[in-house]
């Protein structure tokens, strides 16, 4: 008898467990802000990406990576991992600053011939996955885009 109300509370215990998944989670809003120029070299060139986590749950919610991409009219300008291991507030935001070096060297021309002969807007695209959670993780692919004006980044 012991036996069987000892199994009897473990599966309990577990369909308790099996809820855990089951809440009513919401994946968070991320946004590319700002693209924040550091260093301009020939050989090198140096961006900080600022992207902005927005949670929509009543609970922490705990990034471990962020895969990302960044497209300029489907040219391909910069992709990479980067490890941030912060937290966001339940029901807040938060940017996290993200540090990118790309060579764009040979990518001059073509990029120089957009931005000269775009009337209008160009397409951007920020690609990628946030990784979330201390110990089960969620993915959540994402993918991000607008318009810029080449002559707002152009100094007068």
């Amino acid at each position: 008898m012991a036996r069987l109300l000892l199994f009897s509370l473990l599966i309990l215990q577990l369909t308790g467990c099996a809820s855990w998944g089951e809440d009513d989670y919401r994946n968070p809003e991320v946004s590319l802000v700002q693209v924040e120029t550091v260093k301009a070299r020939l050989m090198q060139q140096e961006f900080i990406l600022h992207v902005r986590v927005k949670n929509l749950n009543d609970e922490r919610l705990f990034i471990r990576y962020l895969n990302y991409s960044v497209r300029l009219n489907d040219m391909l300008l910069a992709e990479g991992e980067e490890s941030l291991w912060r937290s966001v507030g339940a029901n807040t935001q938060r940017t996290f600053k993200i540090p990118v070096r790309t060579n764009l060297w040979q990518k001059v021309k073509p990029l120089a011939k957009m931005l000269k002969d775009s009337q209008g807007s160009l397409h951007y695209r920020l690609d990628g996955e946030l990784i979330s959670g201390l110990i089960f993780g969620r993915n959540l692919h994402l993918s991000r885009s607008g318009e810029i004006i080449p002559g707002d980044l152009l100094p007068e």
